[in-house]
């Protein structure tokens, strides 16, 4: 995880401190659930319960000696235990029961912050999208002035975009949410499954239906695609937000601070960094998505090739698109809006935004459509190579281009408008 890129509750849920107590955690449960089956004692599991959370610093001390972490955990955390009680710790169990059921749980609750976080986004682009519902721009399409739109109709398209994100993160959240506490190969063979339902239940975790002694790897794909998806919808919102601050346009801009400093060598610069920021973080999601679907195929009942990618993308994953989508809701709360620069881009290229609403009255006046299209567009390639306004060349075709406005183009506005406010009402 990169401290630049991870903010504080992220970086806690996957620390290593944070990990060795949610294995602490799952063994106590596990013991806890033989000791109902009479096959722990309930004064072990009592010894379990008073013996502390191992050092991160001691297990990996032991773990120069015996190259393998759940080991090395299970001795850190048994020396704080008498013998006649330790012996009792992991009965039954192998190091994925503990290791897969403790990431269930951990994930499950990474999953959350990052959900709280997108529904904060599209709190932020739903209420900006109302307040500038009615704020005319001109719409462009591949790169060039189309016809009218506002800019709260823009932010609305993203705000739907985060919310069905959402939607993905959820059902991946259910997916991720799954232990197992099978034994080796999952077949049960040395632990009643009633131990595994004792522990998930109280980790708030569904069962793997069909172990193999893993939990399968497509439930940690399917989030971090999700993450992915989410990560390109924040990356959408911040490369327009880019665009609309060119110098040329300058129609909104980021916020800055008293010691902003855009340029080391030009001191005017006041360039679009956090945009940028996030537009690049969607590349790493993208990247890790990719690398979580190479996992899924594992060596018959389990491998270990997963596990020393997973300690990267995972965490990494979720601490990255976390920090993309509240830098996200930040950058959307505070961007100032250029709401007359906006309005004179409209007239920018001296009507000609309006062409199609000409072309769709003179087809209402029965012109033929091949005749119609012919005199509007002649008109409108007149305006372009002459600089002379659209309403004088359409007046050489006889066309009266009269109560042309943004207007004319959001009749129908409002239905769109309902719909962002019933998002709008939905809670954080």
């Amino acid at each position: 995880m990169i401290a630049r890129y991870t903010l504080p509750e992220m970086a806690s849920l996957f620390s290593d401190r944070n990990r060795y107590a949610t294995w602490v955690r799952v063994e106590i449960l596990a013991s806890e659930a033989q000791a109902a089956l009479g096959r722990v004692p309930h004064e072990a599991v009592e010894d379990m319960r008073r013996a502390r959370v191992p050092d991160p610093a001691r297990v990996a001390e032991i773990e120069r000696e015996r190259d393998h972490e759940v080991l090395s955990f299970l001795a850190a955390y048994c020396e704080d235990i008498p013998d006649a009680s330790a012996r009792w710790v992991h009965l039954g169990m192998t190091s994925y029961d503990l290791v897969d059921t403790a990431l269930g749980h951990t994930l499950a609750q990474a999953t959350d912050l990052l959900t709280g976080a997108a529904r904060r986004l599209r709190r932020v682009l739903t209420g900006r999208a109302l307040e500038h519902w009615d704020t005319a721009m001109v719409g462009r399409t591949h790169g060039m002035h189309a016809e009218p739109t506002t800019f709260g109709h823009k932010l609305a398209g993203h705000a739907f975009a985060v919310h069905r994100s959402l939607r993905r993160l959820q059902a991946a959240r259910q997916a991720v949410a799954v232990g197992t506490v099978s034994g080796s190969v999952g077949t049960y063979a040395l632990i009643d499954p009633r131990v595994e339902e004792h522990v998930c239940a109280a980790l708030g975790l569904a069962v793997e239906p069909a172990p193999s002694q893993v939990v399968a790897r497509d439930r940690h794909a399917q989030l971090l695609q999700a993450v992915a998806v989410l990560g390109a919808c924040v990356e959408q919102i911040a490369l327009e937000l880019r665009l609309l601050q060119r110098t040329e346009v300058r129609e909104v801009e980021e916020a800055r601070t008293s010691a902003y400093q855009g340029s080391s060598a030009m001191p005017h610069k006041r360039n679009p960094t956090t945009s940028e920021r996030l537009c690049g973080l969607a590349r790493l999601l993208r990247g890790y998505a990719d690398t979580a679907l190479e996992n899924v195929a594992l060596w018959h009942e389990r491998d270990l090739a997963h596990q020393s990618v997973e300690r990267v993308i995972l965490p990494d994953s979720l601490s990255v698109g976390h920090f993309q989508v509240t830098k996200a809701a930040e950058l959307v709360a505070s961007l100032t809006v250029d709401a007359d620069r906006m309005r004179a881009h409209i007239d920018q290229t001296d009507g000609l935004v309006y062409s199609s609403s000409v072309l769709a009255e003179l087809l209402g006046h029965g012109v033929e459509r091949e005749r119609a299209y012919r005199s509007v567009q002649a008109a409108a390639n007149h305006t372009l190579a002459t600089g002379e306004h659209f309403g004088a060349s359409l007046a050489k075709q006889g066309i009266d281009l009269a109560g042309l406005g943004p207007e004319r183009f959001l009749t129908h506005h409002d239905v769109i408008r309902t719909r962002l406010e019933k998002l709008h009402e939905l809670q954080d």
